[in-house]
């Protein structure tokens, strides 16, 4: 791996110790390192992830972190101003380098092509109806739809993008559902507030139905689609 020397001003290597110690390196900038940490990421990284690994590797025992915000924030600012594809977004309670939406057709046109991870009809209109109504039973969602969603449920439940929150106070004590951290990440939602408002996805006319997503494999139909 290629790193360039103006990453560090310098760089201690314990090359003769044992493999439990760590590797020091001391940065009067920490932009580069939090900038590798999230490009790495596979999953939205927290301040607190950051701090650990940071602290792990570099000298920084004043790290706070505000410092670390604020180095997130200079990164997002610098790759604006680069006029770069991706930005740096806060994602289901961590940061994660995401795409403009400008650039969206042709991300959509590559996972069409190569993706094989898909919600049928069925499961996306049941995550709808537990994302805007959680928590809420499956008897109210089936009220909702108007079908039974036993299967849609379920295969919900295994890709763990709605999970039980327990048992609703009403007759026979049903269960109820919500949505996980993994369903704020897999639309790219920081907060379930950031969810599109009812009203302004009515108004939107003009915009395509949604068949498919990228989450999880393609599953076929169903007594309940």
């Amino acid at each position: 791996m290629h790193i360039p020397a103006s990453f560090t001003s310098i760089i201690i290597l314990k090359l003769f110790t044992s493999p439990e110690s760590v590797i020091i390196l001391t940065s009067p900038n920490l932009r580069p390192w939090i900038q590798a940490l999230v490009f790495c990421a596979t999953e939205p990284i927290t301040v607190e992830q950051i701090d650990a690994c940071l602290r792990e590797t570099l000298d920084v025992p004043d790290l706070t972190a505000e410092h670390i915000l604020d180095t997130l924030d200079a990164i997002d600012a610098e790759l604006a101003a680069a006029g770069m594809a991706f930005r740096v977004r806060a994602v289901a309670g961590g940061y994660q380098l995401l795409t403009e939406p400008a650039y969206q057709a042709v991300v959509e046109a590559l996972v069409k092509q190569k993706s094989r991870r898909r919600l049928s009809t069925s499961m996306l209109e049941t995550l709808a109806i537990i994302a805007y109504k959680q928590p809420i039973t499956k008897s109210a969602v089936e009220q909702i739809r108007g079908v039974g969603c036993d299967y849609a449920v379920q295969k919900l439940l295994e890709k763990d993008l709605i999970e039980l929150r327990g048992k609703a106070d009403s007759v026979g004590r049903p269960v109820i559902y919500g949505t996980t951290p993994r369903f704020l990440h897999g639309f790219g939602l920081n907060e379930l507030r950031d969810l599109p408002q009812l009203r302004d996805v009515a108004a939107d006319e003009d915009a395509p139905p949604v068949t498919s997503t990228s989450i999880g494999p393609a599953e076929p139909a169903s007594a309940d689609e």
